[in-house]
């Protein structure tokens, strides 16, 4: 992948695993919750499993668009057998937080992605031409998305329940999906802004060259894990 971005600058995404060995999710230590008052985390507690929070449990807000349960997607299949979006308990949460003030101002979140087995990231390589695979991650390190410390998303109106306009689509492996791209209207530019500046607020980063990709701030402490959608 390309850099990520702090405010407006660009930073050059790295990655942390090396040879680290893939770790079973039952065998894992997490670290402690963040405190929190016991509302959000009964919330929380209800919907999690294997450390991984279903986001549609926590709130009707989170609306799912998830592109790799259908064959819309950059690869032509189907890469999910169920439409589900799952976050580590500690990334939900700060997630939370980020739809609680774009609620306030009309918004809603609208999540392409989250959490993703790392056989899943393995095969995008393995289909993704060459001259693209700065747009996907590269298995020999995994992806923020095998950690549930990664989400792909965009803003919709609450009102109405209709996407915002962005300068792209989800998963566009181009110009348009970087951040530094101004040729889009205006409009679509300050969506854009607004879901950065939300989310970055609220403990996410934001990928250089992909608009909808925010990795959690914490996502170092996580393992990689490959359980599949339907051991969840």
């Amino acid at each position: 992948m390309a850099g990520r971005v702090a405010g407006s600058s660009r930073l050059n995404r790295r990655t942390a695993l090396g040879g680290l060995a893939l770790l079973p999710v039952w065998g894992c230590s997490q670290p402690a919750p963040p405190p929190d008052t016991p509302a959000i985390e009964a919330d929380l507690a209800a919907g999690e499993t294997h450390g991984l929070v279903d986001l549609v449990t926590l709130d009707p807000a989170f609306k799912l668009d998830i592109r790799y349960a259908t064959a819309n997607n950059f690869t032509g299949r189907i890469l999910y057998p169920q439409p589900r979006a799952f976050l580590r308990r500690e990334a939900a949460h700060a997630l939370l937080g980020a739809l609680g003030e774009l609620k306030a101002a009309g918004f809603g979140l609208l999540i392409f992605d989250g959490y993703r087995p790392f056989r899943i990231t393995r095969l995008m390589w393995d289909v993704t031409p060459r001259s693209k695979r700065n747009y996907v991650a590269n298995p020999k390190d995994g992806s923020r998305h095998n950690r549930g410390c990664a989400v792909d998303l965009s803003l919709y109106v609450l009102a109405t329940g209709k996407p915002v306009p962005m300068p792209s689509d989800f998963d566009d492996f181009s110009a348009r999906a970087h951040h530094d791209f101004m040729q889009a209207p205006a409009e679509a530019i300050a969506n854009r802004t607004l879901l950065r500046d939300t989310m970055q607020a609220h403990g996410f980063y934001a990928m250089g060259n992909e608009w909808w990709h925010y990795d959690f701030k914490d996502w170092k402490q996580f393992p990689l894990l490959d359980v599949a959608f339907g051991d969840l």
